[in-house]
């Protein structure tokens, strides 16, 4: 019997079968003939709240096979990522189970290599502190990076030790971020350390019409190369039970949606979606649906970055 490789796509119909790859893109470790590259994080050791998001990457890629059932594309998006773009399901990150500090080296290096080759990179948590080591890998590979920031927490809290909250403390820290083209977007905790990054916080998102929040982002990064990392906790609890730390006043699906999508044409070089926490999820894995739709959103917007043209 001769061995044949099994092709998602094939199952494209058939949004409750098929193989669990991001968006039913193929399985591979082939960066060679990869413009862009997904790849999963599942980790949670970095949780200050309820844990969980280490199983967020599965619930993510399964909700993705309904996301991507069109042959068509991703509804608004005009076009499909695959008549752009050659893309890849690199699959998981390991080896780290139960270590933080192997999580660090093992992130960055596999984040590393992947760009290495001119292969942009999208990643799903997750908690949030997986931001750190890519971001570190991003950096080697582009330089400073401004951040684009969707969170209902801002993660600069000063504290020296590593967690979900302290990750973009520690990138400002090492130079990483460019201060003075990040923003964040959403945050409704008490008392955000900023460190000179401009906030929009929920209430002024919410009086906002969205076209001008859009603007005010494009703004402040203007054409800076930029690394976007989307928390689903951004959205309102109602919208995204499944998360780890929840706080409620927070944006709908479609507003973030059209948040994301008014950013088209920024030079952004890399992206993550985190927090997925599916135990969380009381029915319908509505939480892992909308990351799925909202990491789909951010692969869009890299397979537009004006820098990352592969040769």
């Amino acid at each position: 019997m001769t061995d044949k490789n099994i092709n998602p796509m094939e199952s494209l119909n058939e949004a409750y079968a098929g193989i669990l790859s991001f968006l039913r893109f193929p399985f591979s470790r082939d960066l060679e003939n990869a413009d862009i590259a997904v790849l999963g994080i599942p980790y949670d050791l970095g949780t200050t709240g309820r844990p969980g998001a280490r199983f967020g990457p599965r619930a993510v890629r399964e909700a993705s096979a309904m996301v991507g059932e069109f042959e068509y594309g991703v509804w608004p998006w005009d076009y499909h990522l695959l008549d752009k773009k050659k893309i890849i399901d690199y699959g998981d990150v390991g080896n780290f189970t139960a270590y933080p500090e192997r999580l660090l080296k093992e992130v960055e290096k596999t984040a590393s290599q992947i760009l290495a080759t001119k292969t942009a990179l999208m990643s799903i948590g997750g908690d949030h502190f997986v931001s750190l080591p890519l971001l570190r890998a991003h950096v080697k590979e582009h330089g400073p990076l401004a951040l684009i920031h969707f969170d209902a927490h801002s993660d600069t809290w000063v504290d020296e030790d590593y967690n979900h909250g302290t990750m973009f403390y520690f990138a400002i820290k090492e130079g990483l971020i460019d201060i003075e083209g990040s923003i964040q977007i959403g945050i409704r905790t008490p008392n955000p350390q900023t460190h000179g990054i401009e906030i929009i916080d929920a209430f002024e998102l919410e009086a906002a019409p969205t076209q001008e929040t859009i603007e005010r982002i494009r703004a402040r990064v203007g054409k800076r190369k930029a690394y976007l990392t989307f928390d689903i906790d951004f959205l309102d609890p109602a919208f995204a039970p499944g998360t780890g730390t929840p706080v409620v006043g927070g944006a709908s699906v479609n507003q973030a949606r059209a948040l994301l999508g008014g950013l088209g044409g920024l030079d952004i070089v890399g992206g993550d979606q985190v927090e997925v926490s599916p135990a969380y999820d009381q029915t319908g894995s509505i939480t892992a649906l909308a990351g799925a739709t909202i990491a789909a959103d951010i692969l869009y917007l890299i397979s537009q970055s004006p820098s990352l043209t592969k040769a």
